[in-house]
């Protein structure tokens, strides 16, 4: 992967500024439920400026993620287009909100993998009202697999038992 752009034309030039396209496969990019595939790009048209502390790097990114459904565990594809503003400077470190601009030029690397990691949904669903499934077969409930008769609560269980019209009731 190429992401890493030469800025030295910008550095010492607060107030020049460059568009640059950027269309690379992030390869990692992902969590257990949620991930860009190796294959697909990332892609986004930033503009580079030069500021007084560094490199602004501004505009936006986007791609395709594939998620999988935290209750059915159906795989299914969301876009996802985020806006990003992040400075990169000298001398930046990892304890630092900016982005190191190391020789001359800035990774948008761990830029991008730090935005839409961050983006990315802890429990996807691929519909609201996704029924999951069935705890005990296994069954897809929103494909009506599951065959398995309600469960009683134990504590319940005696009132089951009652028979409504044997009781006398007075009025």
């Amino acid at each position: 992967m190429t992401a890493v752009i030469d800025v030295r034309d910008l550095i010492d030039s607060p107030g020049s500024s460059r568009q640059v396209h950027l269309s690379e496969p992030i390869p990692g990019l992902g969590t257990q439920l949620a991930a860009v595939p190796e294959d697909r790009a990332v892609g986004g048209d930033l503009l580079m400026e030069s500021v007084i502390e560094g490199i602004l790097v501004s505009g936006p990114i986007r791609g395709t993620m594939v998620l999988t459904c935290a209750r059915c565990l159906k795989p299914f594809e969301s876009t996802f287009d985020l806006d990003v503003q992040e400075l990169y400077i000298p001398e930046a470190s990892p304890d630092d909100d900016e982005y190191p601009l190391v020789e001359g030029a800035v990774d948008l690397e761990p830029m991008i993998r730090d935005v839409v990691l961050l983006a990315m949904p802890f429990a996807p669903l691929h519909s609201a009202d996704c029924l999951g499934l069935c705890g005990r077969c296994g069954g897809d409930r929103n494909l009506d697999e599951c065959r398995c008769e309600p469960e009683v609560d134990a504590r319940w269980a005696p009132l089951l038992e009652l028979n409504i019209e044997d009781l006398n009731f007075r009025r």
